[in-house]
């Protein structure tokens, strides 16, 4: 029992392996379920797929043994309903995000404390830790340290960027390690013996402009027949894709988080398909599919972001060995709107400083972006930078953090102290209601839509509105999910402005109602994409 990391290569097989863990690990210990923390929407069917094909063999077993939980549908503010169709993970393996998780720890109201007794224990695997949100490190730290310590549960951390989340501060929480914590005994070698692409430096003084960025796709597609382009932002790679759809007869693909997952997915089966019969094609996409998606492209180019994201990049190139080796591109844009992107501008800074390290032979470090010992210096440089934001800071009426709320309350504390001239005479010192309320796993909350996309999508949304039944409700939210965007809440209003979307009746769970704000390539959109046809719900 306790924590333990996976850090294999992208590519190396960490679905299967944290699976087979995980299984022998519950049944060593006499554990309850199984529960895999993944950071984005993107690849939750992916892996759970997986899963369903390896234990849910028999049609009678479809269903029975996973549990996907993609997003919030109901609102914030609830009712008798809504309550009871709250997902509670009552499942025994439970496929869910890292925003879910974090809600269910450290959110108010009672939805998300309804499913934190699963939590005790269990095996949990976080997929792609080094996603976790920097400010809240050490609320994570001091979270999995309870959950192994006294909910008799034990922690798996994935992924091939593994972050130093034992190196933080002490005193404020950081994670206490098993003592023999790295399941894979050598991981230098698997690195060393993985390695399937070369990371090129192409970044120029005066930035790539669009037309220049698609040359260079089209380029690759005479060389390795297949081109992978990940930017950071929505707008880029809607610039990108307009422009290559101009100057190529091969496909060209679009993918980004305004697309419902189902979308997604069915835009990933025709990718994968072309991939494996060896066609021609160009997808350009935000970083979604970096984290754990299954494409295997000949080439892949990069905008410059954390050295993390680009390792992850690169896992989408050569990820099958079919190659001698596969080229990485890392390139700027000239024209990029990331100020208000605090983690990707960060990162990208700092890989900009590592980049002029590596060519400095007193750096001590190795030639090679994707070597784990640029990949600890890389988070030694980002967690010293931005050690002030892993306290979760807030504004309560004054400058706090959650950390201190949740832990001493010493602003408060000291407060009281002051009025009434001694200390508050209670064990329990923390401010739970005001941490509850303030925390938000994400900066900018979203609520789901749910879109019509393909016949599937049109269905759900019309049962939506003829089902009142309770248990038949709570079988749609969970077919929704799949069928459903989450949104940022000016996106929400200026949807509503135009009447775009429509609230379900006593559950609030929003529709797209209108399939003209839905682009067959870019997904959901606040203005008219397409004349295609309009959903009237009556």
């Amino acid at each position: 029992m306790g924590v333990f990391t996976l850090t294999v290569p992208t590519g190396g097989g960490k679905t299967l392996a944290s699976l087979r863990f995980a299984l022998h690990h519950a049944n060593k210990h006499k554990l309850d379920r199984l529960i895999f923390i993944i950071p984005y929407t993107s690849i939750i069917d992916q892996n759970a797929r997986v899963v369903r094909d390896i234990l849910e063999v028999d049609k009678r077993d479809q269903g029975k043994f996973v549990l996907e939980h993609h997003s919030n549908l109901l609102p914030e503010l609830q009712n008798w309903k809504t309550k009871i169709l709250s997902e509670n993970w009552d499942a025994p393996i439970i496929y869910t995000t890292s925003v879910q998780f974090l809600e269910t720890l450290f959110s108010g109201g009672t939805r998300s404390a309804r499913r934190m007794h699963q939590l005790a224990r269990s095996v949990i695997v976080f997929d792609e830790i080094q996603t976790l949100p920097i400010k809240t490190i050490h609320l994570f730290c001091n979270a999995i340290n309870f959950l192994t310590t006294h909910c008799h549960s034990s922690v798996v951390l994935c992924t091939a960027t593994q972050p130093l989340l034992n190196k933080v501060n002490k005193e404020k929480g950081y994670i206490r390690f098993s003592e023999k914590n790295e399941i894979i005994s050598d991981g230098k070698t698997i690195f060393k013996n993985l390695k399937r692409v070369e990371v090129i430096n192409k970044i120029k003084p005066s930035g790539w402009e669009i037309p220049e960025i698609s040359q260079l796709a089209i380029e690759q597609i005479s060389k390795k027949l297949s081109c992978l382009i990940i930017v950071n932002t929505k707008k880029n790679a809607r610039e990108i894709y307009e422009e290559l759809i101009q100057h190529t007869a091969f496909p060209v693909y679009h993918l980004s988080t305004s697309m419902c997952a189902a979308h997604r997915m069915a835009s990933l089966n025709e990718i994968r398909e072309k991939l494996k019969e060896s066609k021609p094609i160009i997808c350009v996409s935000t970083q979604l599919i970096e984290a754990g998606v299954d494409v295997d492209f000949g080439t892949v180019i990069r905008f410059v972001s954390g050295i993390d994201s680009i390792v992850q990049a690169a896992g989408r190139c050569n990820r099958n060995g079919k190659r001698p080796s596969g080229k990485v591109f890392v390139i700027n844009p000239k024209s990029e709107s990331i100020d208000s992107l605090h983690d990707i501008k960060t990162g990208r800074d700092i890989s900009m400083r590592i980049f002029e390290e590596l060519h400095n032979p007193k750096s001590g470090l190795p030639n090679d972006l994707i070597h784990p010992q640029v990949m600890e210096r890389y988070f030694q440089y980002y967690f010293y930078n931005r050690a002030v934001e892993m306290d979760y800071n807030v504004d309560v009426g004054r400058n706090d953090t959650l950390l201190n709320l949740l832990s001493n309350n010493s602003i408060s504390v000291s407060e009281y102290s002051r009025e009434h001239d001694k200390e508050p005479q209670m064990y329990f010192r923390q401010s739970f209601a005001t941490a509850g309320n303030v925390f938000k796993a994400i900066d900018a909350p979203t609520q789901g839509i749910v879109v019509p996309y393909s016949k599937n999508g049109k269905k759900i949304v019309a049962d939506l509105f003829s089902q009142f039944a309770v248990e038949q409700q709570y079988k749609l939210l969970q077919k929704a999910q799949k069928y459903t965007v989450n949104t940022f809440p000016n996106e929400i209003k200026k949807l509503a402005e135009q009447k775009a979307v429509r609230e379900v009746p006593e559950i609030g769970v929003l529709v797209l109602n209108d399939l003209r704000f839905y682009h067959p390539q870019f997904g959901l959109s606040t203005e008219i994409k397409t004349e295609y046809e309009t959903l009237i719900i009556q």
